[in-house]
C-alpha cells in the first residue's frame, strides 16, 4: 500500500471507521491485523491514538516502533517511554495495558510475532524497538 500524502488525516479516518465498525475496516486495510493504541502525550499530556499492526506473543500484543523506517522513533513510542500505561482497542474490546520494550535477550522470540519486522528494519539503521503491550485490566 502506498503511503498517503496526509498521514494524520488518513489515520483519523481509519480510527473513525475502526470505532464505528467494531474494528472492521474496508478497502486495502480490510484484512489487516490492527489495533488502536491511545497513549498520553509525553509533552502535551493529551490522549493520542495511533493505528498499529500487531502480532501476539504469549498474552501480549507486540507492536514495532518502526515509524516506517524514519531515523527517529514514532511519537507514540516516546509517549509510552514517558508513561507506559495506555489503552488498547482490538475489535470491540477495549482494555488497559502496560507497555514495555522487549529486552535484548527476548528480542528474537518476540520479534517472530511480527512478520514485517525484517522488512521495516531494512529501512533504517536504528534498531526498531519491539513493544509488548501487557493487559492490566
Amino acid at each position: 500500500m502506498q503511503m498517503p500524502p496526509d498521514m494524520r488525516e488518513f489515520n483519523r479516518q481509519v480510527i473513525e471507521e475502526y470505532r464505528a465498525n467494531g474494528g472492521r475496516l474496508s478497502g486495502p486495510l480490510a484484512k489487516s491485523t490492527l489495533l488502536l493504541l491511545t497513549s498520553t502525550g509525553a509533552h502535551s499530556g493529551q490522549p493520542r491514538t495511533a493505528v498499529l499492526g500487531y502480532g501476539l506473543h504469549a498474552d501480549s500484543y507486540v507492536v514495532i516502533a518502526s515509524n516506517n523506517g524514519a531515523t527517529s522513533h514514532p511519537a507514540w513510542y516516546r509517549n509510552l517511554l514517558a508513561n507506559p500505561t495506555a489503552t488498547v482497542e482490538v475489535g470491540q474490546d477495549r482494555f488497559q495495558v502496560r507497555a514495555r520494550t522487549a529486552e535484548p535477550a527476548e528480542r528474537e522470540q518476540v520479534g517472530a510475532a511480527v512478520s514485517w519486522l525484517e522488512q521495516q528494519q531494512a529501512l533504517t539503521s536504528r534498531e526498531i524497538p519491539l513493544v509488548l503491550l501487557e493487559r492490566t485490566s
